[in-house]
């Protein structure tokens, strides 16, 4: 498959994302006081990505992330090259479905419930900045660890992955929503933060790099982690054979000598007869 069309197929997936999940949000709100509200939401990301997984998924992955890339990045299963078109991809991707979210609602007059296009923020961890991050870097890392083991090719979970991966989002959406929005993906943050910025409401700018830089800590995270559990156990595997060779080495060396004894004394008998005759 040409880069190119990985690198659409990226653009589209991170554009149905944003304008669904996010589009959800900003139409059911997701207050405290309105818990059906988180639940919508949730289920919104999560069957995008179930939906995504399996129409753009055998294109380019479905990653639809930029820490899904450098999740997959640091494993070893994609380039250096095609990390930088992925998340290009996807940014743009993220700003197009904002743009298609601020021309729907504001050509059907339909009020934003977030006030701010979906977008992340500190708010339900009371402005606190490491307790947002922290918030980010376990959900992202509980995210992208599943992504790694669902398609490692040790391992034949067969057409489920997209699912599983689908509903993981819903799973870490459900906590994170009333905490800081849940983005455990940067693009998805990038695209909603300028659109209320350039609407007017510039306050999720002022968090933005928090939602940039912690996925991304909880991606290099779970590649870590997952790349050190899958690793072989290098102490068994080395020990094993070489005990097995000792004693093959201790039975051939005897029967060697004694082969050698052999020839020596039917050497020596022959002179002898020689000398009787004599």
């Amino acid at each position: 498959m040409s880069s190119t069309k990985k690198y659409v197929a990226e653009f589209i997936g991170t554009m149905v994302l944003v304008t669904v999940g996010c589009g959800t949000a900003m139409l059911v709100g997701c207050d405290s006081k309105n818990g059906g509200g988180y639940i919508l939401t949730a289920l919104a990301f999560g069957l995008v990505i179930v939906a995504m997984a399996y129409s753009i998924g055998n294109i380019s992955g479905c990653h639809i992330n930029p820490a899904v890339s450098l999740g997959v990045l640091l494993s070893g299963g994609m380039t250096t090259k095609d990390f930088a078109g992925y998340v290009t991809a996807q940014c743009l991707g993220s700003l197009a479905g904002a743009g298609l979210l601020a021309a729907i609602f504001s050509l059907g007059g339909v009020p934003d419930m977030t006030g701010a296009f979906g977008s992340n923020g500190l708010a339900g961890v009371n402005g606190s900045i490491a307790a947002g991050m922290l918030v980010e870097i376990v959900l992202t890392c509980i995210f992208v660890i599943t992504i790694l083991g669902v398609t490692s090719k040790k391992a034949k979970h067969g057409s489920f992955g997209g699912l599983v991966i689908g509903l993981t989002l819903t799973l870490v959406h459900i906590l994170g929503i009333g905490l800081t929005g849940t983005s455990v993906n940067p693009a998805r943050s990038i695209g909603p933060a300028i659109a209320s910025a350039i609407n007017g409401n510039a306050e999720p700018l002022k968090s933005l790099v928090i939602f940039i830089v912690s996925p991304l800590i909880g991606a290099a995270l779970a590649a870590c982690i997952y790349k050190y559990l899958e690793s072989p156990d290098v102490a068994v595997t080395t020990s094993a054979p070489a005990s097995k060779q000792k004693p093959v080495q201790q039975k051939k060396t005897p029967e060697v000598k004694k082969d050698s004894e052999k020839d020596s004394k039917k050497n020596e008998s022959k002179p002898e007869v020689k000398e009787d005759k004599k």
